[in-house]
């Protein structure tokens, strides 16, 4: 018989290829493969391949279209295909405390004119904020601008003046909703609602919000400031004492929208209320009967009971 041939190259081509398949492979699919975002940090994936975007159209909105995708990665360990992915590391939106993110939309269609807030699908500002803490924002799909969150004090209240909704000089609006110092719920303008104290975290595109004081407040009549008034007999007679007064929660924002902050309610209403009535009532008695007695105790509450009368309308 003839001896056995001894196993050439040929023999080991095939063995050899699957153990070097068996070592690259991994090896290729462990370096080019991978995406692994850090912590704080987001992979936005690009198709290669695949249907070309229409004309115009930034980010890829539909399954099996080119380009860069809506929808990040977030952090961890993923596997893509190179032939078909490309991917970008970006770092993760973070909203610290005391603060709110304002998206602005980059996609889409193109806003109405005189609009500037975006609806789904629109580019433009969206009306929902980001509160503090961290977002997987796709920086191709949305910018991010931070505001300071709204802080109303214990004491305060916070009036809003809404700046999107129904004009209210429309004429399509009702009579008695037109040229209104409040306005109705969707329209702009001063809301009659009030915040109470807390944090608040508000689309500044949308509402300002204006503190105001419900605090008790107090007046001192003294020198430059005390009231005179001519008595019955021609002496002058100088009113000094305290003013104490407050604003009524369900009429701050009117008072503030319609009269000012609290030093033009003093001055617009508190104290010209309080001269007039003085300089009326106190002439009607000689100077003698101011400096003691019934008369002197009648002046003071008749004056209190005329400012709590007079400013309750307010």
């Amino acid at each position: 018989k003839p001896a056995p041939l001894a196993p050439g190259w040929g023999a080991l081509a095939v063995p050899l290829a699957v153990l070097a398949a068996a070592l690259f492979l991994p090896i290729w699919f462990w370096f080019f493969w991978r995406i692994e975002p850090a912590p704080g940090e987001i992979a936005v994936l690009i198709r290669k391949t695949g249907k070309d975007l229409p004309s115009g159209q930034i980010l890829a909105l539909e399954k099996g279209q080119k380009g860069i995708q809506l929808e990040v990665l977030a952090e961890g360990r993923w596997f893509k295909n190179p032939y078909s992915w490309d991917w970008e590391i970006r770092k993760i939106t973070d909203i610290p405390a005391g603060k709110l993110g304002v998206l602005t939309r980059l996609y889409g269609n193109d806003l109405p004119g005189g609009q500037i807030l975006a609806p789904e699908g629109y580019k433009g500002i969206v009306p929902k904020v980001l509160g503090p803490g961290k977002h997987r924002i796709n920086p191709y799909a949305y910018g991010v601008q931070q505001f300071d969150a709204i802080t109303i004090r214990p004491g305060f209240g916070g009036v809003m003046t809404s700046l999107v909704g129904k004009d209210v000089l429309a004429d399509a609006l009702p009579e008695e909703d037109r040229n209104t110092f409040l306005v109705k719920e969707g329209m702009k303008g001063v809301q009659p609602g009030i915040l109470d104290a807390g944090t608040y975290y508000l689309n500044p595109y949308m509402v300002v919000v204006t503190e105001v004081n419900l605090q008790s407040q107090r007046f001192e009549l003294s020198g430059d400031d005390a009231i005179g008034f001519l008595t019955l007999d021609g002496f002058t007679v100088n009113v000094e004492g305290t003013i104490e007064y407050a604003l009524m929660r369900d009429r701050a924002a009117l008072l503030t929208h319609q009269v000012g902050d609290m030093d033009d309610i003093l001055k617009k209403i508190v104290l010209p209320k309080a001269r007039g009535f003085s300089r009326i009532e106190g002439s009607k008695n000689p100077a003698k009967n101011y400096i003691a007695g019934t008369t002197r105790q009648k002046f003071q509450d008749n004056l209190e009971a005329h400012l709590i009368a007079q400013c309750r309308n307010w």
